[in-house]
């Protein structure tokens, strides 16, 4: 290693051990300095581990340097099977959906598991012109008016309805943390088919649903700001404060918020209906990094969902934007009396993921800028004076713990940001062991590189299936092909079936940036149609009985149009300068798979028809002229003869 790569390791050490800040040994774990235990690298090898400093001011480093094969300490080899067993050959099925964020893009992208194959797009926050999503005007109409109109979005956490704390295969949900919505997907069409725009919420960061029946799903509120945000309090953080919002799941209303201190971050519900948990940064309620470092703890938030609904029942609460939003700071009379309505459980700095055990018995917060995760007991929550006490293990699982997952045999597993590994430890003895104890692990294994989310098959449910974990990896480097200086990530697929084998890396999958977080579902739980039922929506499904064209006034028209292979119902649409004209189209074909198209570019008109599907749009013909309409969607051996002539005649 050359000497400017050691100067920069320690670089990033200092630095990472400032941004902890002061702690007594047995607090953090033995030490708190950046452990590199395999320092025989070169250049190269440095740079695969290097997201560093950024990435460490950010509240996470990225300083694991890994050889590549032994899976370091305790580690198992990577192994590159994706044959026997966990092979999907060419017309066979996948056992699970993954159902993964899409990030920047604003989706959700399908996955078939084992295969890792992409299956499907599924636009969400963003505009998409395979699907026609957002070029109707009822996805218009949903994104610009109960989406808040926003350009983009950034999805993270998809979760799934459940019943009995199981998958029931109705909806998956999804968070913008950009712009602070949710979202809702039916999957029955595998579409999005609401979006809620939350009040009093900027980045809306965690996304998960209270069990065991998704009576609500929380919007996890993570950036602190001024309650009302009109102008007032612009200069005194201390007025700032971030909520989490209960979402009715069959209306997307947003029912109740409550404000708490300091920042939030990821969320995730309790098995039996009481509690929901979020983490947090930022007790300090400060504005820069500096401000929002100096203390060296943080707090798991529990919040006692019964009691909030019993507060916004007697009126206990200040609407702001149409919202109650009840008082759950730590000084608020609702947190003083016998029953707090959100109990603060105090963590070192910054915690990061939190995630209920498939039991329900524990929610295990990672640490993040701590090596180990805190086991919260679920049960002394209530009976405990001081919330610390309800804290009954604390495993040092490694350097930069994020996020844990479960297999149903007693097993966490929790990606390690800087060691760039997925670490897997046994719960009850992690409850058993002394406080920062490595004990517990029972392996390692290495990913490529500095893993964010992970998730194991049905984690989330009470009954999870143990055989298969994707990790998230925020850096791929040389795995794949160079695409230049934007290179894809990496969503490795682990199998975790064999307790005395031990982890085995099965594939890598290129993952366009910047993916975080994931769903694993049955494919047997979910049941998707085949083609439309037009009882599933409003509007006027078109035959060739109902197919016209009607002028409704002088400077209206609404044309009714059926299609199927080769045809749209008519062969020429004629309308004035100036109109406006609303195209009500029905793809009247019932085979599956044969998807039609209407685009008339120079109107921006893009409709995808599936079949039985009807969609309507609505525009003014402004310019007079011939404007073709075609079918964009490879149909029938006359696919190219499919079209139809819109003539839009002068107003002189």
């Amino acid at each position: 290693m050359t000497a400017n790569t050691d100067d920069s390791i320690a670089e990033h050490e200092q630095e990472l051990d400032a941004l902890r800040g002061e702690r007594d040994g047995d607090e953090a774990g033995e030490g708190t300095s950046l452990e590199l235990p395999r320092l025989s690298v070169d250049r190269r090898d440095f740079m695969k581990a290097a997201g560093a400093l950024g990435a460490v001011s950010a509240s996470a480093g990225c300083l694991g340097v890994l050889d590549g094969g032994d899976g370091g300490a305790g580690g198992q080899g990577t192994g590159t099977g994706g044959k026997g067993e966990h092979h999907v050959g060419p017309g066979e099925l996948d056992q699970y959906y993954g159902i993964l964020s899409g990030g920047h893009s604003g989706e959700i992208r399908i996955l078939g598991i084992p295969s890792m194959r992409e299956l499907m797009r599924v636009p969400v926050f963003n505009e998409e012109s395979a699907t026609g999503y957002g070029h109707d005007n009822r996805t218009s109409e949903m994104l610009a008016n109960e989406g808040g109109d926003y350009r983009w979005g950034d999805t993270h956490h998809p979760r799934v309805s459940q019943t009995d704390n199981d998958y029931d295969g109705r909806w998956a949900f999804v968070n913008d943390k950009a712009n602070g919505r949710m979202a809702r997907i039916d999957l029955k069409y595998f579409e999005t088919d609401a979006i809620v725009d939350i009040p009093n919420q900027q980045g809306t960061h965690g996304a998960c649903c209270l069990l065991p029946d998704t009576k609500y799903v929380f919007g996890v509120g993570e950036f602190r700001v001024p309650m009302q945000n009109d102008g007032r309090d612009l200069d005194d953080p201390e007025a700032y404060s971030s909520t989490i919002a209960a979402i009715d799941p069959e209306s997307m209303n947003v029912e109740w918020e409550v404000a708490v201190d300091g920042n939030m971050d990821n969320g995730d519900g309790g098995k039996e209906g009481r509690w929901f948990f979020t983490t947090g940064y930022n007790s300090e309620h400060g504005t820069t990094e500096a401000e929002m470092t100096k203390s060296d703890r943080d707090w798991v938030k529990a919040f006692d969902v019964p009691a909030i609904e019993e507060a916004v029942e007697a009126g206990d609460y200040e609407e702001i934007n149409g919202v109650p939003v009840v008082d759950g700071t730590r000084e608020s009379p609702l947190n003083q009396g016998d029953r707090p309505i959100v109990k603060y459980v105090p963590t070192p700095k910054s915690p990061h993921g939190v995630s209920v055990t498939p039991d329900g018995k524990y929610a295990i917060a990672s640490g993040k800028l701590d090596p180990t995760c805190a086991v919260i007991d679920i049960e002394q929550l209530p009976e405990v004076d001081d919330p610390a006490d309800a804290i009954v293990g604390r495993p040092r699982v490694g350097m930069g713990p994020l996020h844990t997952a479960y297999d149903g045999r007693g097993h966490a597993y929790t990606t390690l940001f800087i060691d760039s590994q997925v670490a897997k430890w046994d719960i009850e003895a992690a409850v058993d062991a002394e406080e920062g104890s490595e004990d517990p692990i029972v392996e390692k294994i290495d990913v490529h590189y500095n893993p964010g989310h992970l998730i194991a098959s049905e984690s989330y449910t009470a009954d999870p299936a143990g055989d298969y974990l994707i990790s998230l990896n925020k850096l791929s480097k040389d795995r794949f092909l160079n695409v230049g200086p934007l290179k894809p990530e990496n969503d490795q697929l682990i199998y975790i079936g064999d307790d005395e084998g031990g982890m085995e890396l099965i594939k890598d999958k290129p993952s366009f940036p910047e993916p975080h977080d994931a769903s694993i579902v049955a494919a047997d739980k979910i049941e998707p149609a085949d083609v439309y039922d037009p009882e599933d929506y409003d509007a006027e499904y078109v035959d060739e009985d109902s197919a016209e064209v009607e002028r409704i006034d002088d400077s209206t028209v609404h044309v009714k149009t059926y299609v199927k292979r080769n045809e749209y119902a008519f062969p020429e649409i004629r309308v004035q300068e100036g109109d406006e004209v609303t195209i009500t189209a029905t793809n009247v074909e019932t085979t599956s798979d044969i998807v039609h198209g209407m685009a008339i570019p120079e109107y921006d008109i893009d409709l995808a028809l599936v079949p039985q599907d009807t969609r309507e749009v609505t525009f003014t013909a402004d310019q007079p002229g011939v404007y073709w309409a075609y079918c964009s969607y490879f149909c029938s051996a006359l696919h190219l003869e499919m079209r139809s002539r819109l003539i839009v005649e002068p107003s002189d």
